[in-house]
């Protein structure tokens, strides 16, 4: 499947197009990646499993921090949207499929953001490893979104 046949679903293209507003008032990776943690858990598949997770929109843990996260600035000149956008395609190319769902930005997130990502996931009650399993759970249930 060529990427330029390939379409994004509704909650895909809706996390992406809010992305590309909302990371522009992001001073760090680490508040990059909770921007993508507060888009993610609205919408998909991914939206579903962090709710079902208890995930809350605001951190739990606001004035300690058990570890202080990797601190440090988005790289310049970089398009983290684009960056994102494209990642999230790779995957969906190799599996043939027509559509890009949140899950796939998700994939795309966990690569780029890493320990910011984890840490966004942390200060909220849970983990990547608990995400992961709950996407694997619901699996069969619903089609990628």
């Amino acid at each position: 499947m060529s990427a330029g046949r390939l379409r994004f679903s509704q909650d895909a293209a809706i996390v992406l197009g809010l992305a590309g507003t909302a990371l522009s008032f992001a001073h760090t990776r680490e508040e990059e990646a909770e921007c993508w943690l507060r888009l993610l858990r609205m919408h998909g598949r991914v939206g579903e499993a962090l709710q079902a997770l208890g995930v809350p929109e605001a951190p739990l843990v606001t004035h300690t921090r058990p570890a202080p996260p990797p601190v440090g600035a988005p790289p310049a000149g970089v398009d983290q949207v684009e960056a994102i956008c494209r990642q999230a395609v790779r995957p969906t190319d190799a599996r043939a499929v027509a559509r890009v769902g949140t899950v796939d930005i998700l994939f795309a997130v966990l690569a780029t953001y890493e320990d910011a990502f984890d840490h966004a996931l942390y200060v909220r009650g849970t983990s990547r490893e608990e995400l992961l399993e709950r996407l694997i759970s619901t699996v069969e249930r619903a089609p990628l979104r």
